[in-house]
């Protein structure tokens, strides 16, 4: 049922201006994203005003801890110090771990086939222990940044990359000819994160009460798949 409305005539939210392709400015200065959207289409859907304010990252949580915003959909963490502080909306988008491959070795993939296989990771990331803890038949090579690891399936030096999906999503966007995802995406909410949420000052029920009724409905009527798609053209799920 849609919560009563009284205690909230609008919704004020704050993001910042650079995180693409959540929240940024585009080439003419106007501030886009699929956080941005999303705030719009809740408004939309609980029918309040909606405003949405710019905030540099450093300041962002602050400015919501002083009553200066109503929610802010930025990408904060839902650490337990930030739980102390704020309470968040249900997850509209998980971060899962996938691996890529070689766009010929797509098709069948098998994780039982890494066995012995070079596959490439993050040093010291959350997925290089995913990989220790889950595939430990797989002779997991680090590497400093994901962009060189990924740049390694392409020239055919490891089998595979496994890590955070959507950064792999926006890196196949332009070498969707060699590459591509391969296998299940792996949900893992105590290692990658329990995805994106969005942040309230503590007690603020109404406000979350009303943000999660519009984030199901949103769902149901397929308005939030809509945006997913639109927005990551090359899907990490």
């Amino acid at each position: 049922m849609l919560p009563s409305l009284t205690p909230i005539p609008a919704i004020r939210f704050l993001t910042t201006d650079d995180f693409p392709p959540f929240n940024y400015r585009d080439e003419s200065g106007e501030l886009v994203g699929f956080n941005i959207d999303l705030a719009k289409r809740i408004c939309v859907e609980v029918d309040v005003a909606c405003t949405i304010q710019v905030w540099p990252w450093d300041q962002a949580a602050t400015a919501l801890s002083d009553n200066l915003g109503d929610a802010l959909i930025a990408g904060l963490a839902m650490t337990p110090e930030n739980g102390e502080l704020f309470d968040f909306s249900s997850t509209y988008l998980a971060l899962p771990g996938r691996f890529v491959t070689r766009a010929e070795d797509v098709e069948g993939f098998r994780t039982d086939s890494l066995a012995g296989e070079p596959v490439a990771v993050r040093a010291g990331s959350v997925h290089a222990e995913f990989l220790d803890r889950y595939l430990p038949n797989v002779e997991a090579m680090p590497f400093d940044t994901e962009s060189a690891a990924l740049e390694a399936v392409k020239s055919g030096t490891v089998s595979a990359w496994f890590g955070d999906a959507m950064r792999a999503s926006f890196w196949l966007n332009d070498n969707l000819a060699c590459c591509g995802f391969a296998g299940d995406a792996y949900f893992r909410p105590h290692l990658f994160g329990e995805g994106l949420t969005i942040a309230m000052p503590a007690g603020q029920d109404p406000v979350r009460h009303s943000i999660d009724w519009a984030l199901v409905r949103l769902k149901e009527n397929g308005a939030l798949d809509e945006l997913y798609l639109r927005w990551f053209p090359v899907g990490f799920y």
